[in-house]
C-alpha cells in the first residue's frame, strides 16, 4: 500500500471499525448475503486505494474460474468508481449521452430478446492547455452481454441484461471511454463489463458464448459464395450484419477475419477509425 493511500484509508471513518464489525455492517447493506471471506477482500482493496467501502466504490462479482471448474468471488470496481475518479482530477469536461446503433430482434437460449447492436459513448477530458479533447468507445452488445449460465450453461442474457440491454451497454461503453481518457486510473475492467464472464476465457469465438457447442469452421469457399447476398441484404435493409453473423455461427464457426468482413459490409456511421 502506498504511504498516500495509506492517510487516505486511516481518515476514512469505516475504516476506523473492528473488521469483524464492519464485515457485518457491510454484509447487512451493501453485500448481503457475502461471505466473510470475499467482504475482506473488498475491505483491503478500499485499504489499499484509500477508498471508503460505504461507499460501494467495489463490486464482489461470482465468476467462472476454469482452473478449479467453480465459481469464485472476485472483487471489481463499478463504473461509478471511474465516475468519481474522473471527477475528482479536475479534468473531467463531462460524457456525451450514449449513442446506440440499429436494434436487432433474435432469439438466445431459447429467450427472444431485442438489443441495440452496438453503442458509443464519449468522455470528454480537459487539456492543461485548456483544450477539451474526446475519448470515444464503441462497444458491441453481442460481445458483452452477461449469459445466464447455471447447470444448463445457458447463453441466453441473465435477468438484468434482459431486462436492461441498451443501460447495461452504455454502462460498458462508458467505462471503456473512461479508460481511454483517464488511463492513470487503471485498466482494470468493471464489474458491470466482467459479470456472466469467465476467470479464463474459455476456447470460443466472441460471438460463440460460453456453453455453447463447438461447430466446425465456416467453408471459405460457401463464404465466399454467401457474401454478395449478404451485401445486398444488408443494403436494401432487410438484415443487419450482427443479424448474419449470428445466424452463420449457427450453422458454422466463423473466423475473426471472416466477422470481419461481414461488419464491414454496415458501416457504424461516426465511429472513430
Amino acid at each position: 500500500m502506498s504511504n498516500l493511500a495509506a492517510v487516505k484509508a486511516s481518515h476514512v471513518p469505516a475504516m476506523q471499525m473492528e473488521e469483524q464489525e464492519l464485515i457485518e455492517v457491510l454484509r447487512n447493506s451493501l453485500y448481503p448475503g457475502a461471505a466473510d471471506g470475499s467482504i475482506k477482500m473488498v475491505i483491503g482493496y478500499c485499504r489499499a486505494s484509500g477508498l471508503d467501502p460505504m461507499q460501494k466504490p467495489v463490486h464482489i462479482v461470482p465468476i467462472w474460474d476454469s482452473k478449479s471448474s467453480s465459481m469464485r468471488d472476485v472483487v471489481m470496481p463499478g463504473i461509478g468508481l471511474y465516475r468519481t475518479q474522473a471527477a475528482r482530477s479536475g479534468n473531467y469536461a463531462g460524457v456525451s449521452e450514449p449513442e446506440f446503433g440499429p436494434d436487432v430482434t433474435e432469439t438466445l437460449g431459447g429467450v427472444e430478446i431485442t438489443y441495440p447492436s452496438w453503442c458509443k459513448v464519449i468522455v470528454r477530458r480537459a487539456l492543461p492547455s485548456g483544450t477539451i479533447v474526446d475519448f470515444a468507445a464503441t462497444e458491441r452488445w453481442k460481445e458483452n452481454y452477461a449469459i445466464k449460465g447455471g447447470k444448463e450453461k445457458s447463453i441466453a442474457p441473465n435477468a438484468m441484461w434482459l431486462k436492461r440491454p441498451y443501460a447495461q451497454l452504455a454502462k460498458c461503453a462508458e467505462a471503456q471511454a473512461l479508460r481511454k481518457a483517464f488511463p492513470e486510473f487503471g485498466s482494470a475492467p468493471t464489474a458491470e463489463e466482467m459479470e456472466g464472464k469467465d476467470l479464463e476465457p474459455r476456447d470460443v469465438t466472441p460471438q460463440q458464448p460460453a456453453g455453447r457447442p463447438e461447430v466446425s469452421a465456416y467453408p471459405d469457399d460457401k463464404f465466399a459464395q454467401n457474401l454478395p447476398t449478404w451485401d445486398r441484404l444488408i443494403r436494401e435493409g432487410k438484415a443487419s450484419a450482427e443479424g448474419i453473423i449470428a445466424k452463420v455461427q449457427s450453422i458454422g464457426r466463423l473466423s475473426e477475419n471472416q466477422i470481419e468482413k461481414i461488419r464491414s459490409l454496415e458501416p457504424i456511421e461516426g465511429e472513430a477509425q
